[in-house]
């Protein structure tokens, strides 16, 4: 009897004869779940954003750059035509990061918290904020003093919001957000239903 065993970590089922030798995986939806599950542990960026053609890299004075073509040049907000792939972007050297486009066509938004982290830690304003979110995906910013908080919801134009010491931005279109693929604490690679949270915000 073969005894090895399904590599892919949530099924386990024994390799039959039927298998080559050096076989992985009993099935081939196995194998594509596995390569998945690597992936998303050594990048956290949800599906949901890295599928859509909505990417652009930008400069060290935040300039989006459209990439793919001869050379970088720069890219809109509102222009399709100059966003690309997430796999382009992140094999490009061009400008200093990669960024997301915010789009009416799709359901995305982000809540950009300014300035929410100070001396390593999270001002109690943020905190009160992050705590009451449902599980989504949340980035450290470039500065290491913001967030990032990705999810599903639309608010039809920009928000922004100067509370005390709270510093709050809500975008869902025309606009590109910087994406650093820095997980803030132990946020999931998924994006949630922010529309309750975003509503309370405003």
């Amino acid at each position: 009897m073969n005894t090895k065993r399904c590599e892919r970590q949530d099924c386990g089922a024994h390799l039959s004869a039927r298998h080559a030798h050096n076989a992985r995986f009993c099935s081939t939806a196995c194998r594509v779940a596995a390569h998945r599950a690597r992936r998303r542990a050594a990048d956290p960026v949800p599906d949901a954003m890295a599928r859509r053609r909505q990417w652009v890299r930008y400069t060290a004075a935040k300039v989006p750059l459209a990439v793919g073509g001869p050379r970088p040049r720069p890219a809109s907000s509102t222009d399709p035509g100059t966003w690309t792939t997430y796999g382009v972007v992140g094999r490009s050297s061009a400008g200093v990061g990669l960024g997301f486009v915010l789009s009416e066509q799709d359901p995305l938004l982000c809540i950009d918290l300014d300035h929410a982290i100070a001396d390593g830690r999270v001002l109690p304003w943020a905190r009160e904020i992050l705590d009451g979110l449902p599980p989504t995906y949340i980035e450290v910013s470039p500065s290491g003093t913001g967030v990032h908080v990705w999810g599903y919801g639309s608010v039809g134009r920009g928000r922004r919001i100067r509370r005390g010491g709270a510093s709050i931005e809500v975008y869902d279109r025309g606009r590109y957000i910087t994406v650093t693929r820095q997980r803030f604490e132990n946020a999931p690679s998924q994006l949630a239903d922010l529309t309750e949270a975003v509503a309370q915000l405003l």
